[in-house]
């Protein structure tokens, strides 16, 4: 057991307009099992990137322990051949008994070792690589979303198999794989940076009760410097009104008094004004205690969607439907029957390869839009409803390019829209000039998002959305679907996404 100590770190990307990490402190222990929680484009990756020395840094990063990291970076040749044959590539000291070991407690065969590695499916490379990154020992392991794109019953395997480790960081916004995986969180908020004991449900209440502590005090704070501000105008103006009195008086009018008046005057006058400079000082006193009170507060504002009304209620019908690649011995869809009626939010559900995309991409042709699949043959009754307009967000990023401004005329959307859109889901104003090539895998998929979300459409079909987007806009997006309800087929592998959103689910 050992401790990994950050002082004073501060970090930056050249060209960048705000830092990174600017002045944090905080210590770990290599013994933990550490999720790694923050809005996208905070700086997780960067840390561990960090952590491994590959930038440099002011400040101090000391640690006794050696670092591995997933995923590993496989190269075009590598896909080529069999994993057995570069797993000292990946991992110098690896040892392939102890990744064959690995595998069983993944659920996976050792055969997985000695087939072409761009043969084996996302859930099978994931096995993979996880299994030699476990192979060493003493070793403080760093891992950077390892659900993405799996299937559920590869990330049940993963899910099992995380729990039973420890001494690892792990970046993930599955709500469900934190839960059942760590008992420490580290969380990169809007301003600091909290070290908690817990799993992220724990941390997750403790940070709603923070902020409702916080709510409340600011507002006490506002209601009180009111009161304050108002005390100290009567007792500004009173001493004014009572100054201007010190200097002449009508003798007629004001009988009572006499020149000695004016030094009693003058003495009132000083006694109120020192009254309102205390009232000032308090003031000022309550307005310091205010600060910081919300500065980690997560405003998610409520996104809008504008879904249309389709004259028909089913919108998608199939009957008897079956699909095959050319190049296949069997049917990728055999025989599916079928139906998206108006309202609907239909979840697709089954394993990586069962026919999610291929049946999403069905319907996609079916309506007039272009995509462009390898050869195949279909059979059976597969009907779109006539006009009907479809908003979609598939799972692929690699097309973007450019600025967020250039990507608005190409697609003609609203810019100003978009950019709303894009800062309620946690984007900075710098980010809309900077190319999205440089963007995090989880800013771009709110790009896609957003640019789904601000299209009317009878039917939207949002293939895997939420890979790489952090757990406070799944948040928003979750709460923006059951307010507005529009139809939807989706292929989603977070759980608590999917059950709350799912009207129905479809399995493969």
């Amino acid at each position: 057991m050992s401790q990994i100590s950050v002082n004073g770190l501060t970090f930056y990307y050249e060209g960048s307009f705000d830092n990174i990490f600017e002045n944090a402190s905080f210590s770990i222990d290599t013994n933990w099992k550490l999720g790694f929680i923050g809005r996208n484009g905070k700086g997780k990756t960067t840390f561990l990137n960090l952590l491994l020395g590959k930038y440099t840094y002011q400040g101090s990063i000391s640690a006794s322990v050696h670092f591995g990291y997933f995923p590993y970076e496989i190269t075009a040749e590598q896909m080529k051949r069999c994993a057995s044959e570069f797993l000292d590539e990946l991992r110098p000291d690896c040892e392939e008994w102890r990744v064959i070991c690995e595998l069983s407690q993944l659920g996976a065969d050792a055969e997985l070792l000695y087939r072409r590695f761009d043969t084996l499916s996302h859930g099978e490379r994931t096995k993979v690589l996880l299994a030699v990154l476990f192979s060493g020992e003493n070793d403080f392991l760093l891992i950077d979303e390892p659900t993405n794109h799996l299937d559920m019953g590869s990330r049940d395997n993963v899910k099992e198999y995380l729990a039973a480790k420890k001494g690892f960081i792990l970046v993930s916004h599955d709500r469900d794989l934190l839960d059942a995986c760590i008992d420490h969180v580290l969380v990169l908020n809007r301003r600091t940076i909290d070290v908690q004991n817990g799993n992220f449900s724990v941390w997750w209440e403790n940070k709603q009760r923070r902020d409702s502590f916080a709510l409340a005090e600011n507002e006490k704070h506002k209601k009180e410097i009111k009161k304050l501000r108002q005390a100290a105008k009567r007792a500004a103006d009173w001493a004014d009104k009572n100054e201007r009195t010190k200097i002449g008086f009508d003798p007629v009018k004001e009988h009572d008094r006499c020149i000695s008046t004016r030094a009693f005057i003058g003495a009132k006058t000083k006694k109120m004004q020192s009254r309102v400079m205390n009232l000032e000082n308090r003031i000022d006193r309550e307005i310091s205690e205010k600060e910081g009170l919300l500065q980690d507060l997560e405003r998610q504002p409520d996104l809008k969607l504008s879904p249309l009304k389709h004259y028909k209620n089913t919108l998608v019908n199939i009957r008897d439907y079956s699909f095959r690649y050319a190049d296949a011995e069997k049917a990728v869809l055999d025989g599916l029957t079928m139906m998206v009626e108006q309202g609907e939010r239909i979840a697709l559900h089954g394993e990586n390869g069962c026919g999610k995309s291929t049946l999403i991409k069905s319907v996609l042709r079916s309506a007039g839009i272009e995509c462009q699949p390898a050869e195949f043959a279909e059979s059976g009754t597969f009907e779109t409803a006539s006009g009907l307009i479809i908003s979609y967000i598939d799972q692929d990023t690699s097309g973007l390019g450019g600025s967020v401004y250039e990507l608005c005329e190409e697609r003609g959307l609203d810019r100003s829209l978009l950019c709303t859109v894009l800062r309620q889901l946690g984007f900075e104003r710098e980010q809309f000039s900077k190319k999205m090539e440089d963007f995090s895998e989880g800013q771009k998929k709110k790009v896609i998002i957003a640019a789904s979300l601000i299209t009317p459409a009878h039917l939207y079909i949002w293939d895997e959305p939420l890979n790489y987007i952090d757990v406070f806009s799944r948040m928003q997006i979750e709460e923006l679907i059951l307010t507005y309800q529009p139809t939807m087929l989706f292929v989603e592998h977070d759980v608590r996404f999917r059950e709350k959103i799912a009207t129905r689910t479809v399995s493969l």
